[in-house]
């Protein structure tokens, strides 16, 4: 069984249409799958939206989406995992690329993305030299990862000292136990953080990740860019 993790944090606008992609990508490719969305902290109507499209939710109060990943594979009953931010939508050529990917002896890997809607001409410029690099260097992000039960076990699942850039750490892990895939398809994330941040504001957060290493993203300071106050974007659509 492919079991879909979904973490989310006050998701009640993107939290329907990211499950109705799963459900419409995993049934196009015949795959038995579950979903289960890790409600972390919120205080909207995510988890009864979740819960009509379908989902078994879990209830966490980490406010960390490290420990809502580790918490939904916790509870999931497959042993393929898949992990998609709730702010990011599958498509069939991708969960059937994942599948294959598994048949195929992968351990793990992960989709790079698309945005969904329009983004600054300086975000644009910046994104098309990074997919290339990231293509090239077997990079992912961490909206659409994949990995076996056996794998993430192995590994110990995501480190919960980071409150970003966690993904990266896992893609070491994954590799150090076989084969990581990036398959070809493409699946289509928010830019809402593109649209609602200025360019320095985005290069500040990320830039002070790549100097100060894993000191920056560890222990209690949540980053703002991830997890301060969410600002209005208008591209979102209704639930």
């Amino acid at each position: 069984m492919l079991s879909c993790i979904i973490p989310a944090h006050n998701e009640q606008t993107l939290i329907g249409m990211t499950l109705q992609a799963l459900h419409d990508s995993a049934r196009a490719c015949g795959v038995d799958y579950e979903l289960v969305v890790v409600d972390d902290a919120s205080t909207d109507t995510t988890a009864e939206t979740a819960a009509r499209h379908g989902a078994r939710v879990i209830k966490i109060e980490k406010r960390q989406i490290a420990a809502a990943r580790n918490a939904g594979a916790r509870a999931a009953r497959g042993d393929l995992l898949l992990f998609v931010d709730a702010d990011t939508w599958a498509n069939p050529a991708a969960v059937a690329a994942v599948v294959e990917a598994f048949r195929n002896g992968a351990v793990g890997g992960g989709c790079l993305f698309q945005f969904d809607g329009p983004i600054p001409l300086w975000a644009r410029g910046v994104y098309a030299i990074a997919i290339r690099v990231m293509r090239a260097c077997r990079l992912v992000g961490g909206c659409f990862l994949f990995c076996t039960r056996d794998a993430f076990r192995a590994m110990g699942g995501f480190s919960e000292e980071c409150f970003a850039a966690e993904e990266f750490y896992f893609r070491q892990g994954l590799c150090r136990q076989g084969r990581f895939e990036v398959p070809v398809p493409l699946v289509t994330t928010s830019g809402r953080k593109l649209r609602t941040h200025s360019g320095w504001e985005i290069l500040t957060a990320i830039l002070g990740l790549a100097w100060h290493g894993p000191k920056t993203n560890r222990g209690q300071k949540r980053p703002d860019l991830w997890y301060g106050v969410r600002r209005p974007d208008p591209h979102d659509a209704p639930e």
